[in-house]
């Protein structure tokens, strides 16, 4: 038996206590790269794994990556920014490093720097260009002073027989008669 209308009015179906808030379980994932900055990549997904695969990948190929989670009626909180140019760079810096030759950089060199292999290697860099500098110096002063020696040691063999010789106004064949003048002749 059917309630009449006048009961139907005054019950109430208990309300839900449940979120009826649409699309809470949503993730997305906005890509940017700096040489297209207007065609950003978006990625919504309900699979939180997948989302973290897709910043992940992102990352890897170079692009700023922003992580967001679903508040509800299209408003996006973000949980995580990642920089996938200045890993790009950092993990380039690190690998520059072993290719050169260079120490690695020490676990207390900034530590939570997120430059800081780069930072490293530039200093590095300037140390040995600043080593190699001093080293050509001293080798161009050393060939300097080396020719210089063999200037001098040329110039003395040179003129020996003639410092060791006496003077040409001592030696017989150059000695001036003496000459008896009067005084008036002078």
């Amino acid at each position: 038996m059917s309630p009449t209308p006048k009961q139907a009015r005054t019950h109430r179906r208990k309300a839900a206590t449940g979120d009826r808030t649409k699309n809470v379980t949503s993730w997305r994932v906005e890509a940017s790269w700096d040489h297209r900055p207007d065609a950003p990549v978006v990625i919504r997904t309900s699979d939180k794994r997948q989302a973290r695969r897709k910043v992940a990948d992102l990352a890897d190929k170079g692009a700023y990556v922003i992580f967001q989670e679903h508040e509800g009626w299209d408003r996006w909180r973000t949980v995580r920014e990642v920089d996938g140019a200045a890993l790009l760079a950092e993990r380039d810096a690190e690998q520059a490093l072993a290719a050169a030759g260079h120490p690695p950089a020490p676990p207390a060199y900034r530590p939570d720097a997120d430059d800081r292999h780069r930072t490293w290697l530039a200093w590095m860099s300037a140390r040995a260009e600043a080593d190699r500098r001093a080293a050509e110096q001293a080798a161009r002063e050393r060939a300097e002073a080396d020719a210089r020696r063999r200037r001098l040691a040329a110039e003395a063999h040179r003129d020996a027989r003639t410092l060791m010789s006496p003077p040409a106004i001592v030696r017989p064949e150059n000695r001036q008669r003496a000459r008896h003048i009067t005084g008036a002749q002078r």
